[in-house]
């Protein structure tokens, strides 16, 4: 059919009729799924890696989900699962709530707010306890990711090995950590996460839990008071703690493998 004849054709299309071959053929132009490209040469590797230290450590636990107290002769190694979550809004509101009552079955409140600065939370979860560490800053910098990092080496008997699980943030390998890793030879080691790989992570799971229950619709009068309720969330978490397991796709793990993990300070910083 020549091409004036098909555009000719077309132009006679109902909307309808477009509608309704697109519909069959579930083509949704006005829609945009996001996606995020692997560009992680070694992404195979590396959550392999991750899912082995999940193995080995499920291999602490007995089968009511207990942990298994370390042997007199045998090397502690405390496991976390660390991560930052940046940008945690302080916003006020601008007139009082108002309470549900007869008339209205929920709160109501002014769409009008105000921007009180952001806040920064860095959170490691001990994955042998279920312990929750927080860590909340005005700043999101090597400083503070060092300051967690002394919080833990405090934290835990001298001579034990603290391994942490966490992604390829700039921080977490800069100059400056390295300086600081450098002081404490042997203390820590780190397993990370492919890039776009976070949710290998599992606290993340516990980040999506906290701003479901504390942190939706939540209102303050200060920044102070922010931080004030993050730390009393992470309070009344640890006073019933619940450990993370990791679940999916272990079968095909091997628990003799050696985990690789890295120590930082013998490389050169980027």
């Amino acid at each position: 059919m020549p091409k004036s004849r098909t555009m000719r054709r077309l132009s006679t299309i109902h909307k309808s009729t477009v509608h309704k071959i697109l519909d069959d053929a579930e083509i949704k132009p006005f829609r945009i799924k996001y996606y995020c490209e692997n560009r992680d040469a070694d992404f195979d590797s590396k959550m392999h890696n991750v899912l082995l230290v999940y193995k080995q450590l499920s291999m602490q636990f007995d089968e009511d989900g207990h942990f298994i107290p370390w042997a007199e002769d045998e090397e502690i190694v405390h496991i976390l699962s660390f991560d930052e979550k940046p940008g945690m809004q302080a916003i006020a509101t601008t007139s009082e709530d108002l309470l549900p009552n007869e008339h209205h079955s929920t709160i109501s409140r002014d769409y009008e707010y105000k921007r009180l600065g952001t806040l920064s939370l860095l959170a490691g979860i001990d994955l042998q306890t279920g312990e929750a560490i927080p860590l909340v800053s005005e700043t999101h910098n090597s400083k503070d990711y060092i300051e967690f990092l002394k919080i833990l080496d405090n934290k835990y008997p001298a001579g034990d090995k603290i391994r942490i699980v966490l992604d390829n943030l700039k921080v977490h390998t800069s100059k400056e950590t390295r300086k600081y890793l450098a002081t404490v030879p042997g203390r820590f080691e780190f397993v990370f996460t492919p890039k776009h790989g976070s949710w290998l992570n599992m606290i993340e799971g516990f980040f999506s839990k906290m701003t479901k229950q504390m942190l939706r619709g939540i209102r303050v009068k200060s920044k102070e008071e922010l931080v004030a309720r993050i730390y009393l969330y992470f309070d009344e978490v640890n006073a019933e703690p619940v450990v993370f397991h990791w679940k999916y796709n272990l079968d095909d793990i091997d628990i003799s493998e050696a985990i690789i993990v890295d120590t930082l300070p013998c490389k050169k910083s980027s």
